[in-house]
């Protein structure tokens, strides 16, 4: 059975904290939870087990933890994001939660983009080595803005660069190239349903752009048709609701409305 639930990100700029973030996501009876590292005020086991017993507590699995920013930079950058991924693995670790959530590589407009998909692999099969001893799977977001992995060819081609068993994806509806998330508008010459449909066969976790709710229904994304391509690949994971849009209403009701409208397109429940 598919599971809703709702990144921490969805209340940015609400003044949230972490706690009251899963208390609201249990009183608005979702299933799951994810987070960006930057959402947590420490690193340290004892602050993190608390993180994580709230969540056990309240019956909110984590299913995964971001991290920041990708891999594009000089060898001693490459170096430092590495790094960085192995901590974010360990607050994984800790948090229970099975998969950490990377980015690719951001090209600038002049740069050679060929040479920086072996760069990039290298990085994160590394990082998967890291993530196996531990548990924990790596797993790369599509992303816009030059970003390497910005439409489903390129994403697939990272897959197979990559070639590790503890490689996964992320499918991010909204954050393809031609995509409302990368322009603010869709480029109708893009087919970001095409490219959804590429890489959800590969996918562990699908993230799901919220835009404008305030009817009920996202207005700018179609979910009826996103819902055919996840049930076409028998897709059984969580679903995260990732809000970015400015409805008026607080941001728990706009998040309810969501929670109910892909309930509804995707399983054919709502509550």
């Amino acid at each position: 059975m598919i599971k809703i639930g709702c990144n921490y990100l969805s209340f940015k700029g609400a003044e949230i904290s972490v706690e009251d973030f899963i208390q609201t996501c249990h009183e608005l009876r979702l299933d799951c939870v994810d987070f960006h590292q930057r959402a947590f005020a420490s690193q340290e086991t004892d602050y993190l087990l608390g993180m994580k017993r709230q969540c056990l507590d309240l019956g909110l699995p984590v299913g995964y933890l971001g991290m920041g920013g990708g891999f594009a930079g000089d060898e001693e950058f490459q170096r430092s994001k590495v790094a960085e991924a192995k901590v974010v693995i360990d607050m994984a670790l800790v948090l229970g939660a099975p998969l950490i959530r990377v980015f690719g590589w951001s090209a600038t407009d002049d740069e050679d983009r060929e040479p920086l998909f072996g760069a990039l692999a290298r990085c994160l099969r590394e990082v998967c080595d890291y993530g196996a001893e531990r548990g924990v799977v790596v797993a790369l977001q599509n992303h816009n803005n030059r970003n390497l992995a910005a439409t489903g060819p390129d994403v697939l081609r990272i897959r197979e660069e990559v070639d590790h068993a503890n490689f996964s994806l992320v499918v991010d509806t909204g954050q393809w190239r031609g995509a409302h998330g990368a322009f603010g508008d869709m480029d109708p010459n893009v087919d970001i349903y095409a490219y959804i449909e590429q890489t959800l066969p590969f996918a562990s976790y699908v993230r799901c752009k919220i835009y404008q709710i305030a009817s009920g229904r996202e207005e700018i994304l179609d979910y009826a048709r996103i819902g055919r391509l996840l049930r076409a690949v028998d897709y059984n994971g969580c679903i995260s609701i990732v809000y970015e849009g400015d409805d008026e209403e607080d941001r728990p009701v706009s998040i309810a409305k969501a929670a109910a409208h892909l309930r509804d397109v995707f399983t054919g429940e709502s509550s």
